[in-house]
């Protein structure tokens, strides 16, 4: 068994990772249950991952809560996700390479003028589903181009969005 802060960038959102809690009293859930963080601070249980790889898998002590949280968006980390909490402000306009003019999502290309990046899609969209009303596709790609000549201009983000949120 490893530490997962001894691990380099840990992927505790990538899918495939399985978490086991372990409570005092030997009883195993896998899934955890909802709160395990507040059950594994207070020394009432431990968090475990397994992270599969093609010939073995490896078993891991979730040792640092806090990373945990942030990695799976239940701690807010601006250095990670590039966003703070505050109304972002959003310019944004249907991409000129969208090709479905009726299709359900559509391709939307936006800036962010309050200064955020765009690190973490699932933040981002779950701050425009708060603030907007949009619906994000998180499981879609999503570009990021940097502007080229200004240096002061800020990057334009390629998103899918359901068609009938942007309203």
């Amino acid at each position: 068994m490893r530490l997962a802060s001894e691990s380099e960038n840990f992927p505790f959102e990538l899918a495939t990772v399985c978490y086991i809690e372990v409570g005092a009293d030997g009883g195993v859930t896998s899934p955890p249950e909802e709160h395990v963080q507040v059950r594994v601070r207070r020394g009432e249980s431990r968090l475990y991952a397994v992270w599969p790889g093609h010939y073995r898998s490896d078993l891991f002590l979730i040792d640092d809560i806090d990373e945990y949280e942030k990695a799976l968006g239940l701690q807010h980390d601006p250095v990670r996700t590039g966003l703070q909490e505050h109304k972002h402000q959003v310019r944004w306009s249907i991409s000129p390479c969208e090709d479905r003019p009726t299709g359900a999502y559509v391709s939307v290309e936006a800036r962010l003028d309050c200064g955020c990046e765009v690190r973490d899609l699932k933040t981002f969209a779950r701050h425009m589903r708060d603030q907007r009303g949009w619906d994000i596709a998180t499981t879609a790609a999503w570009e990021t181009s940097s502007p080229t000549s200004d240096a002061h201009a800020r990057p334009t983000y390629t998103f899918r969005i359901r068609r009938r949120s942007l309203a």
